[in-house]
């Protein structure tokens, strides 16, 4: 029978007060792009899930500095969170909609599979239908028009959906649910307090006190 984990998802935003002991004693710690909350947020890395389309994907793959960060080079796996199937059939509708964005559906996952194939990590892409299902489960909080669900949240929905397994604890912190305009933030938010709710998963707590590991 497997052992219950502790999957700490540690977003870019502020990280719980005295959080580090914490997020370093997860069975696993999911961070995101250039690994951001490392430092304050804890050292230990397993997974970087990445925004592998547009311009961030171009910036970690061309400049060089990503691919040396010591988070990155700790972590077993990088996790591509953008579907190029999904983002190819949303590419007219965006021309259309916002120009401005004529690069967002741009694919690098070969970039990042092929860098994870040469330093001898795992490469996975969130698939599809992931996607497509959290758009679904969004609506359910009435967002604003918007262009995708912010990484971090697909990131969330495919933990519950496809990756932990029963019992696992999932734990959040660093998600302040603010940041691009076309990112529908205030549905987010609803949408993770509800998952909350249901005991799906908890946030860590806002506190450096022992209750930071309360149903570790």
């Amino acid at each position: 029978m497997q052992n219950r984990r502790v999957i700490m998802i540690v977003g870019n935003g502020t990280v719980a007060d005295g959080a580090a002991a914490a997020i370093d004693a997860a069975d696993l710690v999911i961070r995101f792009n250039d690994c951001r909350s490392a430092g304050r947020g804890g050292v230990k890395t397993d997974i970087v899930a990445v925004c592998n389309t547009g311009r961030p994907a171009l910036s970690m793959l061309g400049g060089g500095r990503w691919k040396t960060n010591e988070p990155v080079r700790q972590a077993r796996e990088i996790w591509s969170v953008r579907s190029g199937v999904k983002f190819a059939q949303m590419r007219r509708a965006l021309a259309a909609s916002h120009p401005d964005l004529d690069d967002f559906c741009d694919d690098y996952t070969i970039g990042f599979e092929s860098f994870a194939r040469a330093t001898g990590r795992k490469h996975r892409v969130i698939a599809t239908e992931t996607h497509e299902c959290l758009d679904r489960d969004l609506a359910r909080f009435e967002p604003p028009p918007y262009v995708v669900p912010s990484s971090g949240l697909v990131v969330i929905a495919d933990v519950l959906s496809s990756f932990a397994s029963a019992g696992d604890d999932i734990v959040l912190t660093g998600f302040g649910h603010s940041g691009w305009e076309w990112h529908p933030f205030a549905a987010e938010r609803r949408y993770v307090d509800a998952l909350v709710a249901q005991g799906r998963l908890r946030r860590l707590p806002q506190s450096s006190s022992s209750d930071l590991f309360q149903g570790a």
